[in-house]
Formats: C-alpha cells, sequence, structure tokens
C-alpha cells in the first residue's frame, strides 16, 4: 500500500473504530437495563448484572461491525471530503476504483479483527456471560423442559435432560439400536445415568449408571456406580447442541453441520446459521466500499448527520434483510447459500454500480 492507501484506510478504520465503541456502549446500556428484572432472583446481585453486561460486549461488537464499518467510512471519508482533501486527490489523478481499493483494504482488516472477536473472544464470554446469569438465578436448569436435548450418533441416541455446572450434565439416556434379520432397526439397550462428566481421554464418565440389554434370550441388567462411556458425541458437540447457534464460533458450527450431516439429521437450520455468519461478515468490506458513492456523488455537500442518517437507515435495511430470511430460509425450506449470499451479492451488485457511475 502507498502512503495515499494507508492514509485513506486510518481515516476509516478510526471513525469505524469510534462509531463502533459507541454502538457497543448503547448496546451495553440496554442490555444493564434488561438485566435489572433478574436481580435479586436466587444469588444474581447487581455486580451480576454488571458483569455479564460487559462479557456480553465483545459479541455485540462483532454484531455491529457492519453497520459500524459502514457508518464509519461516511464519517471518516466525508471527512476528508469537507476539507476538500478528496478533491484534492481526484485532481491529482486519483481514480473511484484506487479510493474503493483503499477503503476495501480497510474493511479487510476489520473482517479480520472482527472474525478474532467473533471466533476466539466471544464465545468463551458469552457462555460464562449466560452461566453468571443462569446458574446465579437457578442452581441448575433444564435444557427444554421434559423434552431435554436429544443427539445421533450412528445407531446410538442420547438424550441429556438438564446441565448442573459447566460440562456437567444429568439426566442422561442412552438408547442403543440394532438391525434384525429383516434389516429393521429394534431396541436393543437401554441406559441411564444421573450425570455425565467429559472423560480426559475422550467419550464420559457416566455416574449411577445403569442399563437394560435386550436380546433373544431375555433381558439382562447391570448396575456401575461409575461407568466409562465411548461415543463420538463430545463435549464441544453437546454444547452446540445446547447453545445459541449464535453463540458458537464458525468452526464448531462446522463441526455440527458435519455430525448432523454424517448422522442423516437436519443440518439446515445450522447451515443457514453458518454461511450466514460469514456473508455478514464479509459484507463489511462492501459496506465499507459503499461510502465512496455518497461522499463523491450527489450527496458529498450534505453534512456528517445526513450522511449518518443514510448510512444507519442502509445498514438497518440489510441486517433486517439479512434477519428476515435467515428466520425464514428454514421454516419455508430455503436454501442455506440463498439465505447466507444473495444479499451480500445484492449489495455487491449496487455498490458495484454506485462506484461505477460515480466514476
Amino acid at each position: 500500500m502507498t502512503l495515499l492507501d494507508r492514509y485513506l484506510a486510518r481515516q476509516v478504520l478510526w471513525f469505524t473504530s469510534l462509531v463502533t465503541v459507541v454502538l457497543v456502549t448503547l448496546g451495553a446500556l440496554f442490555s444493564f437495563i434488561e438485566q435489572q428484572s433478574d436481580v435479586g432472583i436466587g444469588t444474581f446481585s447487581m455486580l451480576d448484572a454488571f458483569i455479564v453486561t460487559m462479557l456480553k460486549m465483545p459479541k455485540q461488537a462483532g454484531q455491529l461491525l457492519p453497520i459500524g464499518a459502514l457508518i464509519g467510512s461516511l464519517l471518516g471519508l466525508g471527512n476528508l471530503a469537507r476539507g476538500s482533501e478528496l478533491v484534492v486527490m481526484r485532481s491529482a489523478g486519483v481514480s473511484v476504483v484506487r479510493l474503493a481499493s483503499a477503503v476495501a483494504a480497510a474493511g479487510v482488516v476489520l473482517v479480520c479483527a472482527g472474525a478474532l472477536i467473533v471466533e476466539y473472544l466471544a464465545p468463551p464470554l458469552d457462555a460464562y456471560a449466560n452461566e453468571v446469569r443462569t446458574f446465579g438465578k437457578y442452581a441448575n436448569f433444564s435444557f427444554a423442559g421434559k423434552a431435554g436435548i436429544w443427539l445421533k450418533d450412528g445407531t446410538r441416541i442420547v438424550s441429556v435432560q438438564s446441565q448442573g455446572a459447566d460440562s456437567i450434565y444429568g439426566g442422561i439416556y442412552v438408547f442403543d439400536l440394532a438391525s434384525d434379520a429383516d434389516g429393521r432397526q429394534r431396541l436393543s439397550a437401554v441406559a441411564r445415568a444421573s450425570s455425565a462428566t467429559p472423560a480426559q481421554n475422550h467419550g464420559w464418565v457416566l455416574g449411577d449408571f445403569e442399563s437394560v440389554v435386550l436380546s433373544g434370550e431375555g433381558v439382562s441388567a447391570h448396575r456401575e456406580p461409575t461407568h466409562q462411556f465411548e461415543t463420538g458425541i463430545n463435549a464441544d458437540l453437546l454444547g452446540a447442541a445446547v447453545q445459541d447457534p449464535d453463540v458458537l464460533p464458525v468452526r464448531g458450527l462446522f463441526r455440527y453441520v458435519h455430525h448432523l450431516r454424517e448422522n442423516g439429521l437436519a443440518s439446515r437450520r445450522w447451515e443457514i446459521v453458518l454461511w450466514s455468519r460469514i456473508a455478514r461478515m464479509l459484507s463489511t468490506i462492501i459496506l465499507c466500499v459503499l461510502a465512496i458513492p455518497f461522499v463523491l456523488g450527489p450527496l458529498r455537500s450534505s453534512g456528517a448527520g445526513a450522511r449518518m442518517a443514510i448510512g444507519i437507515a442502509i445498514g438497518v435495511v440489510y441486517v433486517l434483510v439479512n434477519r428476515t430470511l435467515e428466520n425464514s430460509g428454514d421454516v419455508y425450506g430455503l436454501s442455506a447459500y440463498f439465505v447466507a449470499w444473495a444479499p451480500l451479492l445484492a449489495l455487491t451488485l449496487i455498490a458495484a454500480i454506485a462506484v461505477a457511475r460515480t466514476g
């Protein structure tokens, strides 16, 4: 990158950082107000509400980054336009495509920073925030009422009823299936355990284990204080099934989608979340470039307030379209690729046409 490219990128990065901080602060304020209804329930205190709010800020930063990038680019480039610096650059022979490339480079930096936050910082902090809130209000909790969480591993089906602490689960039921002479699957064994904790070398350690084996020769029962349980369902997969998909990192979503496909289970909902997450992060680059037509086109003489209002409107519309497709994609059986990439492709086309017309 040349000195000019770095200068433009710094402007975009600086104003985007400021805007994102403001947006995250406002989001944290609303989140803290929301926590007040839980204060006093169980041992959940005002300090816990503050801790939960702070722990959720990285997740909010990742979610608000695309809008922050658009508004920040509008403000940063608008500041250059107001000082006639963009006019001087254009007079010196710098093309609109060159300006867009420098702004896109800043968008790439923002995507990398956002990916690090969303992948490595936000998930563990958000998971811990949920633990502080949940276990502060309740000693333990059920995943889904009496239904629990159900997972399939080949011919084995596992049901988990509740979680009492981090990676300690209760109400475990295991159903083993076997094929008969006609190729039909039948129940071959049933087991239950009061608790399950991850073992050091894969699998689980089940406490208060009881099992019943069904065979042509009859029924046999077995009981153990602890039982080493081998299965492909590890703590990460169980955590993926328990957690909100929006909390999981992309690598966790990849693993869980692969597990669902291997076992012939419906994976569209998780695929939509996975590809939408990736597309939404990449949209940061396009939203940065979209600011170019506004500062060099018809709105170049408008104030910062007008450009910010337009930026917020465009960002809100894009987010609403994204969320609407994500929420309705699984209901109407839409392709995960269409739901995730159609809005981004439409946004890219609009940005490309706008930049071309500006040049």
